[in-house]
């Protein structure tokens, strides 16, 4: 694990470089190196770098085994940050003398060029090269390794975001996709990579991919494995005490009597491994707070809460002078761990959907949790060859890992640890306890926010006026995110595939009432075209308003969500839908508690009929919508598109919307709309 730099056309590069590097030391305290308009130079402290203004590529390098001193020079300039586990096969098969994996890295790419060379590798990387005219950036498919990258006042890349300190927009390279940017004329451009292949696979097969993935991850001296004695971190010790390993597990919570130490220290007793463990006290989480937030720059409530103890098992490793560290992540991801798999339409499409955000949700935390504790992470789950095997592998159980449990049994597990109820790492910690503890009166987002100061990250909301994404929009609001402008399609098909359409006019005062920029965009809805259309709308908002990423309502729909995230995930951009697989009867019941003020604006099933329109939903409303949920199995929020809504007052408004016109049009008794045809914002009091 190491850092790797670069800051072209840009003033003051030098010293923006030097403080770069600084900032992003612990990466690697080895040897630190740049190469700047053909000067070069190494030194084994960052302040023995005379670094000159100019196109800088730097590196600062944390030695596992070997010492190489990066950036490589060939015919162009290369520095990675990489574990390459095919590297010798490669060297072999092109005929190539390499040495270690970053120098076949260089000569690959110089052989057969960068992309075709990616997509020969086998391992986790992130990596920069510079052929003297343009400066081409890519990752491993499923992000283990980081890099951030800015477009603003020239072009710069970084292992970690706060790296490029300088920059207002940076944006976290989306690992399905390559930045090359030309150095004359200044122009970026994006090119889309194929995702995993879905690969059919039997149990046994799968196991034995388990099996080579942590074995080709694993050092030659010894290192330390994070271990909570659940079922994915127990395994990977499993495996790396039947490959005769080296390794201490870690592990750190809130209290002697907590499960992950409870449960830790039977585990290691079953296997016969060595733990050491930590209990956290409350001053010590508080200071933990003050390091980890700014650290991983999130003040997100569960990722900080699995982010201390991280840090705190990290910091055990580190003082025992390891330098390697396996972590379990992923398993939930590609072997049905999730609850809300129990209740997927189409399980293998909600894993394929997890994996496409695992980059989002956990890796860039765990990596630079590690890195500040001068300690390198490896995920064996992560492997992209085991992903493609899991993507086609059948699961009985949906949300039990049952597969994983089927392998663990087979490679000889005790049943106590294969049978343990899964907790998450927040809580099993105890850490969303003590966060909760330490906030006292104020929401535990709220009291994380203090310790970031800013805004996560700038999102753009697919708004439809409705319940839904007003509700999306709440919750990623108070998550410390920052809503830089709503998204209406506003379709000329009432009967659109993908957008909500009565009264989505309204849309505008709403906007106007929750004081964000609104990027109205028609359609004429048909099915073959209106994604295009959305495509548009979301480049605009881009441009516009340089948003990161896109928040959606999406509950159950995979025929939207799969169309929104192909779109992201061409554009670079993440996707956040906070009301995914919720239980829909919670949250209407939800949405009243939150004091939200809505009506329906259409509906289409039996059992309902005009009666239902325009007037507030109470309580009693969603009792009878359970009721009929019972008889006819519709779905309670709508889901199935029985009803559609209209938010009239929520959270997220500071003024409230009077109807002052409206008409009511059926075409049946069952299907009817509600047309507002005059409305204007009101004050609350």
């Amino acid at each position: 694990m190491c850092g790797i730099l670069g800051i072209f056309n840009s003033e003051k590069s030098a010293e923006k470089a030097k403080k770069a590097l600084e900032i992003m030391q612990n990466r690697g305290r080895d040897n630190y190196g740049f190469w700047a308009d053909g000067n070069t130079g190494n030194s084994d402290k960052l302040s023995g770098l005379d670094i000159k203004d100019g196109n800088i590529i730097a590196h600062c390098l944390h030695s596992v085994v070997g010492f190489v001193k990066q950036p490589i020079n060939g015919r162009g300039i290369l520095v990675t940050n990489c574990e390459l586990y095919n590297w010798k096969e490669l060297s072999k098969e092109y005929e190539l003398e390499a040495e270690n994996d970053a120098e076949l890295f260089l000569m690959l790419i110089e052989d057969i060029g960068f992309t075709k060379a990616i997509e020969r590798l086998s391992g986790d990387y992130a990596v920069a090269y510079f052929d003297g005219k343009k400066v081409f950036l890519a990752r491993d498919l499923l992000g283990v390794k980081p890099l951030w990258y800015s477009c603003e006042n020239g072009f710069s890349f970084a292992s970690e975001k706060k790296s490029l300190y300088f920059a207002n927009t940076v944006r976290e390279l989306n690992p399905r996709e390559v930045i090359c940017y030309d150095v004359k004329s200044k122009i970026t451009e994006r090119l889309n990579r194929e995702f995993l292949k879905v690969k059919e696979a039997n149990d046994k097969e799968i196991e034995e991919r388990l099996i080579e993935s942590v074995k080709i991850r694993l050092p030659e001296q010894k290192f330390g494995i994070l271990f909570s004695g659940g079922l994915d971190s127990a395994l990977v010790a499993k495996i790396c005490k039947d490959l005769k390993g080296d390794f201490t597990c870690y592990t750190a919570a809130f209290s002697e009597n907590s499960p992950d130490i409870v449960n830790a220290k039977k585990a290691a007793e079953l296997l016969g491994v060595k733990l050491k463990y930590q209990v956290i006290t409350k001053d010590e989480a508080e200071e933990l707070l003050r390091i980890v937030v700014p650290l991983i720059e999130d003040s997100n409530v569960s990722k900080v809460g699995v982010a201390m103890t991280l840090f705190a098992a990290c910091k055990l490793a580190s003082e025992d002078k390891i330098k390697v560290i396996f972590s379990g992540s992923g398993a939930d991801e590609l072997f049905s761990g999730y609850h809300r798999h129990k209740t997927a339409t189409d399980l293998k499409k909600d894993i394929y959907s997890d994996l496409l955000k695992v980059y989002e949700k956990n890796t860039y935390r765990d990596d630079v949790v590690a890195m500040a504790n001068n300690l390198e992470v490896r995920v064996p789950f992560l492997d992209k060859e085991l992903a493609e095997l899991a993507l086609g592998a059948l699961h009985s159980e949906p949300g039990s890992k049952a597969l994983l449990r089927k392998i663990a049994k087979e490679l000889g597990m005790p049943e106590e640890i294969i049978t343990l109820p899964k907790k998450a790492a927040q809580y099993g910690s105890y850490s969303d306890k003590m966060i909760a503890h330490l906030a006292g009166k104020k929401s535990k987002s709220a009291y994380l926010n203090q310790f970031l100061g800013k805004p996560i990250m700038k999102l753009g909301v697919l708004f439809s006026s409705g319940k839904d994404s007003c509700y999306s929009t709440l919750i990623i609001k108070r998550q410390n995110y920052e809503i830089s402008c709503l998204i209406t399609m506003k379709s000329n098909n009432p009967d659109s595939y993908m957008f909500h359409t009565p009264n989505v006019n309204l849309a505008r005062l709403q906007a106007e009432a929750m004081e964000v920029p609104l990027i109205e965009f028609e359609t004429a809805g048909e099915k073959d075209n209106e994604l295009d259309d959305l495509e548009a709308a979301i480049k605009k908002a881009v441009e516009l308003y340089g948003i990161h990423g896109i928040v959606t309502g999406a509950l159950y729909s995979n025929y939207q969500r799969e169309r929104i995230e192909k779109i992201c995930d061409s554009l670079g951009l993440k996707i956040f839908s906070p009301l995914w697989h919720i239980d829909q009867e919670t949250l209407m019941r939800n949405l009243l508690k939150q004091k939200f003020r809505f009506i329906l604006s259409s509906i289409a099933a039996d059992g309902l009929d005009k009666t239902w329109l325009g007037r507030e939903i109470t309580s009693k409303d969603i009792d009878k919508l359970a009721e009929l949920n019972k008889k006819t199995g519709m779905n309670i929020a709508g889901e199935g598109g029985e009803f559609e809504s209209l938010v009239l007052d929520c959270p997220l408004f500071n003024r409230k919307i009077e109807i002052l016109d409206s008409k009511i049009e059926c075409s049946s008794e069952n299907s009817c709309r509600f047309i507002v045809n005059e409305a204007k914002l009101v004050n609350n009091h």
